[in-house]
């Protein structure tokens, strides 16, 4: 066995076969945003990805998303399709998809996250209280809010708390 101890760590261990889900990097699609000097002097845009959202200069918006009274949480294609379904959404490129559904597969929960070159969805359900916890950040020209709407109705969820952060405000 190779040692890939760090991707091993986060359940990615490429020597053994697994629940990974791959999608090959679309080189075409890199969002740019200007920070403020930029904004102000009108210089070409930069590739660091920051962005102004509600006039604070941040690296990306953070959604942590609660699911309430959800189904289908233990259903890993429905969560790998609500997945891909919110990267579209967003309109961020998604890199690698891995998910992990505990024993007994179906019944319990589903663990796991979809890397994108704008950062990360991550997911843990908990199908016997009906509540899945989700993070979604995003940085550059994508639109992690776009992912709520498409997880309400993916999880015909009751309730979907919603709490926003701007990461790396005003650096």
């Amino acid at each position: 066995m190779t040692d890939n101890s760090a991707l091993f760590q986060l359940g990615m261990d490429l020597d053994v076969p697994g629940t990974t889900r791959e999608e090959e990097y679309n080189n075409n699609v890199v969002p740019f945003a200007r920070n403020d000097q930029a904004a102000e002097t009108g210089e070409d845009l930069l590739a660091d990805h920051f962005i102004i959202k509600n006039g604070v200069a941040c690296a990306g918006t953070h959604l942590i998303i609660d699911l309430v009274d959800a189904d289908g949480l233990a259903d890993v294609d429905l969560i790998d399709a609500a997945m891909r379904e919110c990267v579209e959404a967003a309109g961020a490129t998604l890199l690698h998809i891995h998910l992990h559904p505990f024993t007994p597969e179906g019944v319990a929960g589903v663990s796991g996250v979809a890397v994108l070159a704008e950062s990360h969805i991550s997911i843990h359900t908990w199908p016997e209280r009906r509540y899945a916890a989700l993070d979604v950040f995003m940085c550059g020209d994508a639109m992690p809010e776009k992912c709520v709407e498409v997880l309400r109705r993916r999880f015909n969820a009751g309730e979907v708390r919603v709490n926003e952060l701007l990461r790396g405000s005003n650096l």
